[in-house]
């Protein structure tokens, strides 16, 4: 670094390599006062050698500080890297970013920009840097990034080329240039010392993000009619892919079905090739990837539609939910079909050897072997799939025996509640005995939500008294530690840390590896123990555990995602997706929080959400994306709309030609996901509440 400013009362000169001008509507000198409570020192990299022109502008209610670095360049400069650090004046107990930046090599990289910003805090104050989108949406130079220093206590914006390192961290990378022109870097300081804000630290973030660029970005956004998108996802399962997508065979004497786990291109009516499956046939009641969530949609809109074969496929799904054997209550997560690896002209083909040689098992993404016929129990898998039967039971139709499923699940559930409150993540098939990973997890919050649900259908206090047990051990040891783990964090495609990292933070940033998933049973079962007790505290947990789940939405369009963004949710901090499916799962509780609270910003954030879970289809009401599809894959066609990828970007890179476009479709954890979401919206608020809110 070769600039560094000391904010002090006298320092409004040109200091070594940096030019610092101070404007304000108030005078400069209650500014600088302000600024120097919260910010010791700012440090400023020169940029070819020459200095930069520093502006920070302070405004009246002294809030927040707004900061431009800009330099003139005449010539090309290669450079690669160009930073400038803050350090608080304080020292943090708390820290959070976006992103994890394990070592001094890691970066936070634009790819991630969805609602960037860094936050350090104390019990009595705290700093956010929020870069200026503003500026970076017509940055011409190399990419932005950030970086969180806990052990330095340091606050971090540039400029460098990157590349993926890990899946998915991100690293600096050689090569930056910089041409003729004018080079701007801009951001916001955001200054809080109010004890009442500091309880939910990412409340001021949200809300300044929202008021600079989402509420725009909102009131621009396409609020057409979701249904055409909805139609075309039954029409793709249902019809021009029904070779592939629809499995209905018969069960011990009862004919069962529902889509098929996952197809990809090469199933497609279209493609020129043969036909090569990309993983196991099979079909999965879980967390993640739920046929009966997905058919509870279907139901909806075969009834709204009067549509007698549609309903027919709901209730095959159903049939086969309540087909899945039970051992002393707890129930296996899918049943799948033998593989075979099949020549054909002297290539290989991944085939399904068909429903005749079927097997029950479980979620192969899990610490203990990734088998699924091997695979433990999965109290989160069971639980949700309990809780699914009962909103079934309790909205779709009085089947007493999706009831009685749940009851008999309920009934070993309870009995394996540990001391302090927690449900075990993973049980033994053998002897059901629990394993010791992820013991006292959030993953219990969903346990809570199915436990809180049966009450008020059942009125049993042994069902109450054990979900509020749980959800004060959730709230005591996970929501004010931040420890996110669950299944996903460690144990699917982002493996980082799974050796070594599982209950431990990340030093240099003084975080852990997180996942939404969990935020989001978590706030859910917040705002159910509230409705159940009235105890306003499960409300306010929850709130704070929604602002950090929302922390993970995209709140502009960025230019460099090449389909529409906004709106759309990203996974963890250690993973790269834009528009992720869980947005269809998290759209309805962001509205709920909304109504509740009284928050308008909510309720369009939850809407923002639900037409994001539609932005990935190939569709002709998605230009933007279908461009992208064409272009990666030039065989699409009018067959193939409603074909829909489950996120973008997921390799933490993305250009114009495609590149982040991926190669299949879960119907459970996309297009069909996102009709459920839709279907049920709908019935509960109404189509006119989804167009003029």
């Amino acid at each position: 670094m070769s600039g560094f400013v000391k904010l002090g009362l006298f320092v409004l000169a040109i200091i070594t390599n940096v030019s610092i001008v101070f404007a304000s509507d108030e005078i400069n000198l209650k500014s600088i006062k302000r600024l120097n409570k919260f910010i010791e020192s700012v440090s400023v990299d020169s940029l070819g050698g020459q200095k930069a022109d520093v502006n920070i502008f302070v405004p009246t209610h002294l809030k927040w500080a707004q900061v431009t670095v800009d330099f003139t360049i005449t010539d090309t400069v290669w450079q690669d890297d160009w930073r400038i650090e803050l350090t608080p004046i304080f020292k943090p107990d708390f820290h959070w970013s976006p992103h994890l930046t394990p070592t001094s090599e890691h970066i936070i990289a634009q790819h991630v920009f969805r609602a960037p910003a860094m936050i350090m805090a104390d019990k009595s104050q705290q700093v956010i840097v929020i870069p200026d989108l503003s500026v970076l949406n017509n940055h011409q130079g190399p990419d932005w990034y950030m970086d969180l220093d806990a052990v330095e206590n340091k606050l971090t914006l540039g400029m460098s080329k990157s590349a993926v390192k890990e899946h998915v961290l991100f690293v600096k990378k050689d090569g930056a240039a910089y041409p003729p022109g004018k080079v701007r870097l801009g951001f916001y300081i955001l200054l809080n010392d109010s004890k009442n804000e500091l309880f939910n630290p990412w409340k001021q973030a949200l809300d300044f993000l929202w008021n600079h660029w989402g509420h725009e970005a909102y009131e621009q956004s396409d609020k057409t009619i979701l249904s055409p998108y909805v139609k075309d996802t039954y029409n793709w399962a249902f019809n021009t892919w029904k070779e592939s997508v629809p499995q209905v065979f018969e069960l011990e004497g009862k004919t069962v079905g529902a889509p098929t786990f996952i197809v990809n291109v090469t199933q497609s009516p279209n493609y020129p090739g043969l036909v090569n499956e990309r993983e196991f046939r099979s079909i999965w009641n879980q967390a993640w990837f739920s046929s009966l969530r997905s058919a509870q949609g279907l139901f909806r809109y075969a009834r709204r539609t009067e549509n007698e074969e549609l309903m027919g496929y709901a209730q095959l799904t159903k049939e086969l939910a309540l087909s899945f054997p039970q051992k002393n209550g707890f129930f296996y997560g899918l049943i799948a079909t033998e593989m075979e690896r099949k020549e054909i002209d002297g290539e290989y083909y991944h085939r399904s050897t068909g429903w005749d040689t079927y097997y029950w098992g479980n979620s192969d993404r899990n610490p203990i072997v990734r088998d699924a016929r091997l695979a433990p129990f999965h109290i989160l898998d069971m639980s949700y799939t309990a809780w699914l039967m009962l909103n079934w039971y309790d909205e779709l139709e009085d089947d007493k025996r999706l009831l009685e499923y749940a009851k008999n699940y309920a009934e070993a559930l309870i009995n394996i509640q540990d001391s302090d409150g927690f449900f075990p993540a993973w049980l033994s098939t053998d002897d059901l005995k629990p394993y010791e990973v992820l013991e006292q997890s959030p993953e219990t919050s969903m346990s809570v939500t199915f436990l809180l649900k049966l009450y008020e259908l059942d009125q049993d206090e042994r069902y109450l008294n054990a979900a509020l047990k749980a959800m004060d051990a959730v709230i005591e040891d996970v929501i004010m530690d931040g420890r996110w783990e669950d299944f996903e964090t460690y144990w699917s495609c982002s493996t980082y840390g799974q050796n070594d990292l599982v209950g431990k933070r990340v030093e240099r940033n003084n975080m852990y590896k997180q996942n939404t998933l969990s935020m989001y049973w978590t706030a859910e079962a917040l705002l159910d123990a509230y409705n159940a007790t009235g105890k306003k505290d499960y409300r306010k947990y929850g709130q704070r555990t929604l602002d950090e789940l929302l922390m993970a939405q995209a709140i502009w369009q960025p230019p460099f995602i090449y389909v529409h963004a906004f709106g759309g949710f990203g996974v963890m901090n250690a993973d790269a997706e834009w528009n992720d499916s869980r947005q269809s799962l998290f759209a309805e509780l962001i509205i709920r929080y909304g109504l509740e609270l009284g928050e308008r910003q909510y309720i369009q954030r939850g809407l923002a959400a639900l037409r994001a879970s539609f932005l990935m289809m190939y569709s002709p009401y998605n230009e933007k994306t279908k461009e992208q599809w064409e272009l990666r894959w030039p065989f699409f066609g009018e067959e193939d709309y409603g074909f829909m990828m489950e996120n973008y970007g997921h390799g933490g890179q993305t250009d114009g030609q495609g590149l982040g476009i991926g190669e299949f479709t879960i119907y459970d954890w996309g297009n069909g996901a996102a009709a459920e979401a839709y279907n049920r919206i709908v019935d509960h608020y109404g189509k006119k509440f989804i167009l003029e809110n």
